[in-house]
């Protein structure tokens, strides 16, 4: 999916990203749609 890149002087570009995942916890993390979100999942878990 592309991403698009806006810079501090207002022009644009559109590129296309990959993702890398490395590790279980990114895994985690990408699953509950980011850190945050993770976070406080776990601290309502608790």
């Amino acid at each position: 999916m592309p991403s698009c890149i806006i810079r501090s002087d207002g022009s644009h570009s559109t590129h296309t990203v990959l993702l890398r995942i490395d590790t279980p916890i990114e895994v985690d993390y990408y699953r509950a749609g980011g850190i945050l979100p993770f976070v406080l999942r776990q601290l309502l878990a608790d």
